[in-house]
């Protein structure tokens, strides 16, 4: 199958198309001239050079595929304007380009469970409820989901949507948590339980695969179709993911502190203070502590088992003994 993937220089786009050339897939990477693609190089992946908010590229680089695998996005931005192009905007000139071909691909594209909302323990999150994103990250992927939408009656589309992504190749998510880890102290956001979805990088893209191959299309009758959450069907307590941490990192019963909401918020908006001061842009602002301050980010991948054949491999425990294990390559842990 050739297969046109985005976002392939970053973790879950990497280690995707890892997975995509192992089944001997034809793979197509769409890169910008200034992306980093070293690995995609060394996995004989061949590179298009492409440009999402202008469109340059990315019709020659779409010519012939018949999947593509929609990755590409932002996690951290300065405002809701900027998290708007980086993942509505882009979609929109995606699937509008392949919208305009002969015999359009399918498309899968890689949303969040931000774009659905918070959950409350006990009550994991699916596919029929209505979307009820709390953060500027959230709403930017629900309007990438919606801008797919506009062209999916000649696109063939599928939506998936995992909770928090970890594995191999991570390099923003679970280092700070092992460095806590390390510590043997874990703070966790607010005085009340939070509980938590998971889902390890090679099962979310077993997950974009199946998709792929046997998802149902979205379609304007019922708004509900062909949306998937891919997560592993145990919800986790913080405390239970902070004891798995531990024991991969050889580490014993960890000590969970919980930390005032309010003093989320002050990190968060110190954070976008330095960030500014620095010319950077920080994962950690008050949009993120919107998001930490929720009882509960859980989904079930029910209907992902039931349709698309999705099987995680990986329980948390198991899941994150493997992750630690490459972190130790690396020397990150």
């Amino acid at each position: 199958m050739k297969v046109l993937l985005t976002g392939g220089s970053g973790f879950v786009g990497g280690q995707l198309a890892k997975a995509l050339v192992a089944r001997g897939d034809e793979v197509v990477a769409m890169v910008r001239r200034s992306s980093k693609v070293d690995a995609l190089k060394a996995l004989g992946v061949r590179l298009a050079i492409a440009d999402l908010h202008t469109g340059d590229g990315v019709a020659e680089a779409a010519h012939g595929v018949e999947v593509v695998q929609h990755v590409a996005g932002v996690t951290k931005a300065r405002s809701e304007e900027d998290y708007l192009r980086g993942n509505a905007e882009t979609t929109r000139m995606l699937a509008s380009v392949l919208a305009r071909q002969r015999r359009p691909p399918r498309l899968v594209v890689c949303s969040s469970l931000a774009a659905a909302g918070p959950a409350r323990i006990g009550k994991p999150r699916t596919e029929n409820e209505a979307p009820a994103p709390v953060s500027m990250y959230g709403r930017s992927k629900l309007a990438a989901e919606q801008a797919a939408r506009e062209f999916a009656d000649r696109v063939p589309t599928v939506i998936v949507r995992p909770p928090f992504v970890y594995g191999p190749g991570d390099l923003t998510n679970l280092p700070p948590l092992i460095t806590m880890g390390k510590t043997g102290v874990y703070l966790k956001a607010g005085m009340g339980p939070k509980h938590f979805s998971f889902v390890h990088v090679d099962d979310l893209n077993q997950a974009l695969i199946a998709a792929a191959e046997r998802g149902k299309t979205l379609t304007r009758e019922d708004p509900t179709q062909g949306v998937y959450f891919a997560s592993d069907p145990n919800p986790y307590s913080w405390e239970d993911f902070c004891t798995s941490l531990s024991r991969a990192l050889g580490r014993g019963r960890p000590k969970v502190i919980s930390v005032p909401e309010f003093v989320g918020w002050a990190t968060g908006a110190g954070a976008e203070i330095g960030s500014r001061l620095l010319g950077t842009v920080s994962i950690m602002n008050r949009d993120k502590a919107k998001e930490m301050a929720q009882e509960a980010w859980t989904c079930s991948p029910a209907r992902a088992t039931e349709e698309i054949g999705f099987r995680p491999e990986y329980l948390l425990d198991p899941g994150l003994e493997n992750t630690v294990a490459w972190y130790r390559t690396q020397g990150m842990a």
